[in-house]
C-alpha cells in the first residue's frame, strides 16, 4: 500500500482523446507535497506518512506546527495529512513526491468536502417528488409530508429523510480514472468529478478494490531522486 497526495482543486475543463471524444476533466494541482513526519510500528504503533502541501506564512502557522515543520526541515505547510503505508513502502522525511506518483488510465479514490448548500428541503436534499400541483393542494407542493406514525410507536425515527443542512461533509468518490498527469505544471487530471469547491483540497489514493498498474513507481515518484541524478550526470561526465 502506497502513501497517497494532497491536490488543489482548480477546476473542471475538458480536453480530446486520440478518437476525438470529449473527455471531461478535473484539474488537480501538486504543489511542494513533501514528507513531513513517519509514524512507525515501533514508535506510534501504526505505519504511515504525513504529508504537507502548499505554503503557508510563519506569523499564521501556530508555535508548535513551526517547531514540527523545522524538525523536518520544510517550510511551513498549509495542509498536512496522513497516509497509511507499508513498512517496505515508507518515505524518508523530507521527500517531495511529484505527480508521476500517478499513471494514466490508473483507478484512484479521491477524497474531499462537498460544496455546501445550507439548509434544503427534501426535493433538492433527498430528491424527492413534491406533492400534486392542483386537485384540493394548495400550500403542500414541496414538504415531504408525514414523518412518523401512529402512537405506536410515537416517535420520529432517527435517520428519517427530512429538511435540513446539505452538503459540506467529507465525500469519497471510488474508482475514478487518471485521464494524464502534466510533470512541469504538477498537474492531474481526473475523468469527471471531483467532491470539493475551487481551491479545495483533495485527498487522491490508490483505489482500494482495483489493483496497481505495474508501472506505477514504488515507493513512490520522489523528486529527489530525480534531482539528484541529474546533479551527478554533468560531474560524471566531466571526470571521463
Amino acid at each position: 500500500m502506497r502513501s497517497g497526495v494532497i491536490a488543489q482543486k482548480l477546476g473542471m475543463t475538458r480536453i480530446y482523446n486520440d478518437a476525438g471524444e470529449h473527455v471531461p476533466v478535473t484539474v488537480l494541482r501538486m504543489e511542494n507535497c513533501q514528507v513531513v513526519a513517519q509514524r512507525t510500528q515501533e514508535k506510534n504503533g501504526y505505519t504511515a506518512v504525513q504529508l504537507g502541501v502548499g505554503l503557508a506564512k510563519v506569523k499564521n502557522t501556530s508555535k508548535a506546527l513551526r517547531g514540527h515543520f523545522a524538525g523536518a526541515s520544510v517550510e511551513p505547510k498549509a495542509k498536512v495529512a496522513e497516509f497509511r503505508v507499508t513498512p517496505d513502502n515508507l518515505l524518508d522525511v523530507g521527500a517531495e513526491i511529484t505527480v508521476d506518483h500517478f499513471v494514466a488510465g490508473q483507478k484512484v479514490d479521491v477524497t474531499g468536502t462537498s460544496i455546501g448548500k445550507g439548509f434544503q428541503g427534501v426535493i433538492k436534499r433527498h430528491n424527492f417528488g413534491g406533492g400534486r400541483a392542483t386537485h384540493g393542494n394548495s400550500v403542500s407542493h414541496r414538504v415531504h409530508g408525514s414523518t412518523g406514525q401512529r402512537q405506536d410507536p410515537g416517535k420520529v425515527f432517527k435517520g428519517k429523510k427530512m429538511a435540513g443542512h446539505m452538503g459540506d461533509v467529507r465525500v469519497t468518490t471510488q474508482n475514478v480514472e487518471i485521464v494524464s498527469t502534466d510533470t512541469d505544471r504538477g498537474l492531474i487530471l481526473i475523468r469527471g468529478a471531483v467532491p470539493g469547491s475551487k481551491g479545495a483540497w483533495i485527498m487522491v489514493r490508490d483505489a482500494a478494490k482495483v489493483a496497481l498498474p505495474d508501472n506505477a513507481p514504488k515507493p513512490a515518484a520522489i523528486r529527489a531522486a530525480a534531482a539528484q541524478a541529474s546533479n551527478e550526470a554533468p560531474a560524471t561526465e566531466g571526470a571521463e
